[in-house]
């Protein structure tokens, strides 16, 4: 959510926020419905305190054995009793369409993110390692896998439709590997504390981090009201939704390998061969809660760790600053890491890294108490993937392909395929 008094400071510089973000001028409107609603909370308070003094003016007339003007004070405390509920329906509904505005409304982009309006207008900022030059025309994952007979498509779609698959035998493991590997580097060398979340949320923990109530379409939902997260961001974010943390509490950094299930809706005829996009997918998933003085240096931190998954697998990659077209709903600055695929002869994205600012500690309520004060502040919250499990899977794939079909095990992978060096 936004906040309001930085609107009413700064009505130019929000509208300026909005318009990179291709949306016409806002703070006047909100600022109107602001101003209604708070003329309502005036009204109130005025009311309130009328009925509270005439209450005590009743007391004084029957003391004083003046009943008609008892009587006359017990007949306006009755009237601003209902001119007080009027009041507060009005309110409730003045904040109620004031509300309904700025929750879809997304976060103001950082001033250094580029301008430009979808992915050719990203910015490239780095690249490591030299894509491997092939001596044979390299398959795509969905090949590779398929004629290993351990990717299954066709018998997944029997169960479930498309945009599932069977993975079996070694590539079961490798999926799993993977995993493992970079929870083990998150956890034992990037000092991230491993969780375990549910997959099961209600709508508030959705609505807290950004995805209700705009990108409905996007989730799936069951019919007892739940909905199966598309990130673990939702479930590792929303552990201090509420919450007032102390400083000292700061920073809390954060990994969970989860299930995600995502439906897809807007990726109509794209991508629907393999598993580059799927409905259901793992993910290891990363999120920092961080002091606000700390976030910008904390996305930059965050980016290495994910950054430092592909090193350590020896997959080239390059890593560009999303422009503001191309931005999350949710998000101040996003790094995204592409690596590259040769089957496809292109970088695709692996994982997504973004400072939110205090936009999601807004919507859920997740503060802290700065040392030695006794207010409090907002907290920011950062996320990103620490990588998309599937799509390592598919970039190794990819990448260690050898002219027969089969598959060299990356190095630092051996000790998490039982010594395994080869999957043929």
């Amino acid at each position: 959510m936004h906040d309001l008094k930085f609107i009413r400071e700064n009505p130019e510089a929000f509208d300026k926020a909005m318009a990179a973000r291709s949306l016409e001028a806002q703070s006047q409107s909100i600022l109107d419905m602001d101003e209604t609603r708070r003329s309502h909370q005036t009204s109130m308070q005025e009311m309130q305190a009328r009925r509270n003094s005439a209450s005590k003016e009743i007391g004084d007339a029957m003391k004083a054995g003046d009943k008609d003007k008892a009587e006359a004070l017990k007949a306006e405390v009755t009237a601003l009793k209902d001119d007080l509920a009027k009041a507060e329906d009005a309110e409730r509904e003045a904040a109620a369409k004031l509300k309904s505005v700025l929750e879809t409304l997304p976060n103001m982009p950082f001033d250094d993110v580029p301008p430009g309006v979808d992915e050719d207008d990203n910015v490239e900022v780095r690249q490591w390692g030299t894509p491997r030059g092939f001596d044979f025309e390299p398959k795509q994952h969905f090949d590779l896998g398929e004629d290993l007979g351990y990717m299954d498509f066709e018998g997944a779609a029997k169960q479930s439709g498309a945009r599932f698959v069977h993975l079996k035998g070694p590539l079961a493991r490798l999926e799993r590997a993977l995993a493992t590997f970079m929870l083990d580097l998150h956890a034992d060398e990037h000092g991230l504390q491993e969780t375990i979340t549910p997959v099961l949320v209600r709508e508030d923990a959705l609505y807290g981090t950004g995805q209700l109530p705009k990108f409905s379409e996007d989730l799936f939902r069951t019919e007892e009201g739940f909905y199966m997260i598309p990130t673990a961001e939702v479930t590792l974010t929303n552990t201090v939704a509420g919450e007032i943390l102390a400083e000292d509490d700061l920073p809390k950094r954060m990994t969970a390998w989860t299930q995600c299930f995502r439906s897809e809706a807007g990726a109509a005829g794209r991508d629907t061969r393999g598993m580059i996009r799927q409905h259901q997918f793992s993910k290891v998933e990363m999120v920092s809660v961080v002091h606000p003085d700390k976030s910008e240096e904390e996305l930059e931190r965050m980016t290495g760790c994910a950054e430092e998954v592909l090193k350590r697998l020896n997959l080239p990659y390059r890593t560009v600053i999303l422009c503001v077209g191309d931005m999350g709903f949710g998000a101040r600055k996003t790094y995204d890491i592409e690596v590259w695929l040769p089957g496809q002869d292109k970088y695709r994205e692996i994982s997504s890294c973004s400072n939110c600012g205090d936009f999601q500690a807004r919507r859920m309520a997740a503060r802290f108490r700065p040392n030695g004060e006794k207010g409090t502040q907002f907290v920011h919250t950062l996320n990103g993937s620490g990588l998309a499990v599937g799509r390592t899977l598919i970039a190794v794939l990819e990448n260690y392909q050898n002219e027969d079909g089969s598959i060299t095990v990356p190095d630092a992978l051996i000790p998490y395929m039982g010594g395994l060096t080869v999957i043929k």
